[in-house]
């Protein structure tokens, strides 16, 4: 059996690594740090060592890779592992998308398939199930978010992965569809309440989610937004323009409390051209002591580590987004997400 490299062992990537050797899945973890999460084992090797090193230095053995490592960092890892032609899953949510690479990939032979999480990933999935049975898309809209239970008086939040990404997600410009054509508007806009069933009235606004999905599913309109508790958004934005907003210290506010209750909510709008709506909620709550993101995030990734290495013709050469998955691929990921006590609520995905 191969060894899958996992890049990263923070909260998602703990989660993924913790659901292969469940599986008796051969694991080498690779972080700059023993988070003392795992001991060796026979199905697990540990290197403590800087994960952009490890990829210059690793072998040509075809083995596969899931990156999970912090955004622009996780850019350089999967950018070292195409030179050496590579299979990778890319979850490390880069500002620069991995699909730049992809004349690189298919020189060098590597396969990688990018963005795998919940959103994006999960949801860029229903939306090419959408697409393909209801004979194209006009309209398209994301809501996700993950969030503490409860309020606070502070920001309401706290961050299920990197805090820095989180900003990085606040600051880049959303670019949308409108009318057919990419527009880009400044991030944070168009904030708005909405209702979630298991919460009551939230707020969406804004972001640049869409990603791959700008380019390979046509629409007439699609956007993207993150989902918060009503007054956090404003008060970073108030921040922001006033020029106090210490970015150092919110990434200390938003660092993670494994006590405090938290939940993963998305939604997934299509109206598709044949005029057939779909809408799909995905919502989890966290389990055995995994947040809710690990697990809606790490489920889909997990499942797509398995699906490819029982099919190892799953993924060709070049860089593929989670929307140019199959039909029987997501299915499987949608089962997964059931059986492993997440909610969702919405067409089943036939075959």
């Amino acid at each position: 059996m191969s060894i899958i490299h996992c890049l990263g062992s923070g909260l998602v990537g703990s989660f993924v690594i913790k659901k292969l050797l469940e599986e008796k899945i051969k694991v080498n973890l690779v972080d700059i740090e023993d988070k003392g999460k795992f001991i060796e084992n026979d199905y697990l090797t540990i290197h403590v060592t800087d994960a952009i090193e490890y990829c210059k230095n690793i072998s040509n053995v075809d083995e596969l890779f899931v990156n999970m490592l912090p955004g622009n960092l996780g850019y350089k890892a999967t950018e070292i592992l195409i030179t050496k032609g590579k299979r990778v899953i890319d979850l490390s949510f880069s500002e620069i998308t991995p699909d730049s690479l992809n004349e690189k990939a298919i020189d060098s032979g590597a396969k990688i398939l990018w963005d795998v999480g919940i959103a994006p990933g999960f949801s860029n999935m229903l939306i090419a199930y959408a697409s393909r049975l209801g004979g194209g898309i006009s309209n398209a809209e994301i809501r996700v978010g993950g969030n503490p239970v409860e309020k606070d008086e502070k920001w309401s939040y706290m961050a299920p992965f990197s805090p820095k990404d989180v900003i990085a997600e606040y600051t880049r410009p959303a670019r949308i569809i409108k009318s057919g054509k990419i527009m880009t508007l400044p991030a944070l806009t168009d904030i708005h309440k909405i209702n979630v069933k298991q919460a009551g009235v939230m707020e969406s606004f804004l972001t640049d989610g869409l990603r791959s999905l700008l380019s390979t599913i046509p629409a007439e309109d699609m956007t993207e937004y993150t989902v918060r508790w009503p007054g956090h958004i404003q008060r970073y934005i108030d921040e922001r323009n006033a020029n106090i907003l210490d970015y150092e210290q919110l990434i200390k506010d938003w660092k993670y409390d494994k006590s405090r209750s938290e939940f993963t909510w998305m939604e997934v709008k299509v109206n598709c051209m044949n005029g057939e709506n779909m809408v799909w909620t995905v919502y989890d709550q966290g389990k055995d002591g995994d947040s809710s993101m690990a697990r809606t995030t790490g489920l889909v990734t997990a499942s797509c580590i398995k699906q490819w290495i029982s099919n190892p013709e799953l993924i060709q050469v070049g860089v593929h987004p989670p929307e140019s998955l199959p039909n029987d691929v997501i299915a499987n990921i949608s089962q997964l997400l059931k059986d492993e006590g997440i909610e969702i609520n919405g067409p089943g995905i036939i075959l």
